[in-house]
């Protein structure tokens, strides 16, 4: 098999210089849109026994222009390993392709060095305070995802790097939801401010116009459930207000990326990724990054309000899927599974 891949302004152009390169019997490995929206790169495979270069003008074969592309052979070790860990996460088979095709095109000798590249180029990985110019964040996502442990911690954290931070919940009808936000803000030693509607909540942002940073706790709601999203959405709605979906993992894939796009139709493009520690399937989070065109912002591995968040980076990420002594064993069991075939 050989594989090269297509640059091109739009798709129907990039076909057209697929089948002009390689033929009618090419087929489409992996697409993906530029982040602008104004390019597209396309990986295109053609099945061949003959050297799939084009003859010059001359009859020389014009090598260099397939050179970083070609590959001796169909699957290896590492695309293998890779293969066998994204489906077990139970990742998308439209993110699973990216993944694995940018890992052939480019020729990796290590799943983890690969997975790690390739979740950098199809991802975006940056710190809460770093993805917006802005300070005022409304933390919003479904029942249970841990919304209010993620207020208390970014609250914690700019409080202790000196910042004069607001802290206000929304979260006003469910019993004990107040409280629980609250026994945090008196350790920092700040005021919870409770808002009830959207009039409270324009003079809360009026009054703390002046503070480094504020943080807001919304209620959990049903994404499936119009009624109870139209309360979040006027929230949401509010000048200056960033709202962050907050991601549990271990949630099953298609789940993840019905919400995130629910949650990203009320204008949320931040995910903050939470109970890392407690899951052991990661499929869910890129799920939903990438239904939700989201950035990955920081990741909740620890329930400890004093210890913070993971800094999102891709290789902070591949340590949960896909840890180097798993990659070691996958690439073990790949290789005897090929003597054994012989």
């Amino acid at each position: 098999m050989r594989l090269k891949s297509f640059n091109a302004k739009t798709m129907s152009q990039a076909l057209q210089m697929i089948r002009e390169a390689l033929g009618e019997d090419a087929i489409i490995v992996a697409s993906q849109e530029a982040k602008d929206g104004k390019s597209v790169t396309v990986t295109a495979a053609v099945e061949t026994g003959e050297p799939a270069f084009e003859l010059g003008k001359q009859g020389q074969t014009n090598a260099k222009e397939w050179l970083q592309y070609d590959e001796e052979e169909e699957t290896t070790a590492v695309t293998e390993a890779l293969t066998d860990t994204l489906i077990k996460h139970g990742v998308p088979d439209s993110v699973s392709d990216q993944i694995i095709s940018y890992a052939m095109v480019i020729g990796f000798q290590d799943p983890v060095t690969a997975l790690i590249s390739s979740c950098e180029t199809l991802f975006d990985f940056r710190p809460l305070r770093e993805a917006t110019q802005k300070s005022r964040f409304l933390f919003i996502g479904p029942q249970g995802a841990g919304k209010t442990l993620t207020t208390a911690k970014f609250a914690a954290q700019a409080v202790l790097k000196g910042e004069d931070v607001a802290v206000a919940t929304t979260d006003t009808m469910r019993a004990g939801a107040v409280e629980q936000l609250e026994a945090f803000t008196k350790i920092m030693d700040i005021d919870c401010h409770r808002i009830s509607d959207p009039r409270q909540m324009t003079q809360f942002l009026n009054d703390t116009r002046e503070k480094d940073a504020v943080f807001i706790d919304a209620p959990g709601v049903n994404p499936y459930d119009a009624e109870s999203l139209k309360p979040l959405a006027q929230l949401v709605a509010h000048k200056g207000l960033v709202p962050v979906l907050v991601m549990p993992s271990a949630v099953d894939p298609s789940e993840s990326e019905d919400i995130a796009k629910i949650f990203a139709s009320l204008g949320a493009k931040i995910m903050v990724s939470t109970r890392l520690d407690v899951s052991r399937r990661y499929g869910g989070l890129l799920a939903a990054a990438n239904a939700g065109n989201m950035v990955f912002a920081e990741f909740g591995t620890d329930s400890a309000v004093a210890n913070g968040f993971k800094s999102p980076s891709a290789e902070q990420f591949v340590q949960y899927i896909l840890p180097r002594s798993q990659a070691k064993r996958s690439i073990q069991n790949t290789e005897q599974k090929r003597v054994g075939e012989m």
